[in-house]
């Protein structure tokens, strides 16, 4: 690759070195880049001076002294003075004539990175063409001979000028080049709408971002393009812009049921930029998160008063425990003992369920098979119902997923138990699980009950709402919705033709496909390196071993045999495991990333975004966990 680029730099220099005219580029720092011989020749410059490094202050101070310029009074001053004008450099086109008497043209253009590049051509001929000709043409009037010098000027001004204006086009069609290819690089959608709401300009993300919308879209108006209810989604928003305002504005894409925010910002002529993105793993994790924090501030508040609580419970037990000991007590008093027992047990009781929402709780996805965890729900709710309500099941086809197996469950025998109480003791309880443009995995159960009432609609997720009265203790729904909340996911309450409904959503995130074969491990640390390395050889893979991003991007390259890649998230050098994650194709291996950062950190949220996350230190359980397991043959 050198050897090309010096032969590439060698024939350059010897095309530039055939031309007649002198040409000078400098840099930003006022320090050549580039010289042709003809300009050292025509100034007779040493060879210090047409060196690349050489400062054009050296040279304006060697031409000065020599005389280059006739008498120029204080040389410092005059040198100053070429330098300022240089560091502001103008297009120009200019004709003196040197000490020597020959007269040169000087054209300079300033570069648009800075600096400038400048052409000197000698013109001492075609002057004393016009010298001739006022000498040898005494017929000729002053008026045409003088013309005829100015209209020789104003062409070579002309030509410099168009030869400027030439450049400034390159220029402006490289640089329009340059921002599309960014602007087709960026994972967002970019557009411009005029007045009239038509696209008049689009990068070619808009299917990427909102699917089946097509790509060629201008000319188009945008009601037609996003569809009537899309766009009247944005339309409030998309109004503030054609009136001056900036805005932005998130809604759920209905075609693909992704969560997308648009930003619109005015332009000067009335219409508006239009900036798209797909925001769904972010709004996914934003939620987890601020579930996290309500739980984490619930716990600091609760905590203490549980504590107290406890204690004064604790006190009424033995207090009452010490009056069913004494026998000469009331008729009435066993009853009221019992009773008084009775409510400091459910105090209990409650205390406990506080605890199992506000107590530290983690999700630990695995790789789950939904059919078996739907079927084994039904096995486990149906003894619990009574003899004259059924529960069905419509299960569409989905492959194992990333989940909290334990926590789903529990989940959905809560909703199928609440919907039991609904309706006495007939009805029937459905469970219809589907995925949601592979967005979503999305759990409906329904009764045929009375539905909810206009209070639970509004208050059932809050913590202690209940409809049971002293039979409920208002804190089933909120520790589904807690749940549903820690995964990214919402829960959605409403009434149908046939009684009450509750929709789960969870994030689809499909499980890492069960391989063997060649496993990438991509740790630093070479400790922890042989104890991941023995993990994977566990579970069938032949492994090799890289220490960082780049090393492992060229293993990838060069291996395409490779079925799983385990990397850290933090790695030596600049790039990270999430770099590495950024690099692979769509036919690239299975990726699992692994990390010791706190699950808050924007790092380890960053990462959840595009690959499953183990957090260290973990076991070989854990790993296989995430790995979709091939069902079992059955005889």
């Amino acid at each position: 690759m050198q050897n090309r680029d010096d032969h590439t730099k060698s024939m350059t220099m010897a095309g530039l070195n055939l031309i007649a005219q002198g040409l000078t580029i400098y840099d930003s720092d006022l320090r050549l880049v580039v010289c042709n011989a003809p300009f050292q020749t025509m100034f007779d410059l040493p060879q210090s001076l047409v060196t690349p490094g050489a400062p054009f202050h050296d040279t304006i101070t060697h031409l000065a002294s020599r005389g280059e310029y006739g008498e120029v009074g204080g040389i410092a001053a005059f040198v100053a003075e070429r330098t300022s004008q240089a560091q502001a450099f103008q297009p120009h086109y200019m004709e003196r004539t040197r000490a020597n008497g020959r007269t040169i043209s000087v054209e300079g253009s300033p570069l648009p990175d800075g600096g400038w590049v400048a052409v000197y051509t000698d013109i001492s001929a075609t002057k004393a063409q016009e010298a001739l000709l006022r000498a040898r043409s005494d017929a000729l009037s002053d008026q045409v001979l003088s013309h005829s010098e100015q209209l020789a000027q104003t062409n070579r001004e002309l030509a410099a000028m168009i030869t400027t204006l030439e450049e400034t086009k390159r220029q402006l069609t490289a640089s329009e080049a340059r921002a599309r290819l960014t602007t087709e690089m960026m994972p967002a959608h970019i557009a411009h709408v005029d007045a009239t709401g038509h696209y008049t300009y689009s990068n070619q993300r808009l299917a990427m971002i909102l699917p089946h919308r097509g790509t060629e879209i201008l000319g188009r108006p945008i009601r037609e393009v996003l569809g009537e209810e899309t766009h009247a989604k944005i339309l409030t928003a998309l109004t503030a812009a054609y009136g001056g305002t900036a805005t932005v504005q998130e809604f759920t894409d209905d075609t693909s049921a992704r969560r997308i925010r648009s930003s619109f910002t005015p332009d000067q002529m009335g219409g508006v930029y239009i900036m798209t993105m797909d925001v769904t793993e972010e709004t996914q994790t934003r939620a987890a998160l601020q579930q996290s924090s309500r739980r984490a501030l619930a716990a600091q508040i609760t905590s203490g008063l549980a504590h107290d609580f406890s204690n004064l419970l604790t006190i009424i037990l033995g207090l009452q425990s010490r009056l069913e000991g004494i026998t000469n007590l009331p008729p009435e008093a066993p009853a009221l003992i019992e009773g008084t027992l009775v409510a400091a047990r459910r105090g209990g009781t409650l205390l406990s369920s506080i605890a199992q929402i506000t107590g530290p709780r983690s999700l630990r996805p695995t790789a789950t098979d939904v059919t078996a965890l739907c079927h084994d729900l039904i096995t486990l709710a149906q003894p619990t119902l009574p003899e004259g309500m059924e529960i069905t099941l419509t299960l569409d086809e989905v492959g194992p997923v990333l989940l909290d197996g334990g926590m789903l469950q529990d989940a959905l025998l809560n909703l199928v138990l609440n919907a039991r109480d609904a309706m006495g003791t007939t009805g029937r309880i459905t469970l219809h699980v589907q995925c949601v443009h592979d967005t979503w995995i999305e759990f409906r159960i329904g009764d045929t009950g009375g539905g909810f009432s206009d209070a639970a609609l509004e208050k059932a997720l809050d913590p202690f709402f209940t409809t049971k009265g002293a039979e409920g203790s208002g804190l089933g729904l909120p520790m589904v919705y807690d749940m549903t909340k820690l995964a990214g996911g919402d829960v959605q309450l409403a009434n149908t033709a046939m009684g009450a409904e509750v929709t789960l959503r969870l994030p689809y995130r499909a499980a890492v496909p069960s391989t063997t074969g060649l496993a990438l491990l991509v740790e630093d640390r070479d400790d922890l390196r042989a104890l991941m390395r023995d993990m994977l050889m566990q579970m069938g893979y032949s492994v090799i071993e890289a220490a960082t991003a780049d090393e492992a991007s060229a293993l990838l390259a060069d291996l395409p045999d490779i079925a799983l890649v385990l990397s850290d998230i933090q790695l030596e050098g600049d790039s990270t495991g999430i770099d590495l994650a950024q690099r692979l194709g769509p036919h690239s291996p299975p990726l699992i990333l692994m990390t010791s950062l706190p699950p808050d950190a924007p790092l380890f949220t960053q990462a959840q975004q595009h690959a499953p996350v183990l957090r260290k230190p973990f076991t070989a359980h854990d790993l296989t966990a995430l790995v979709a397991q091939p069902p079992k043959a059955t005889v």
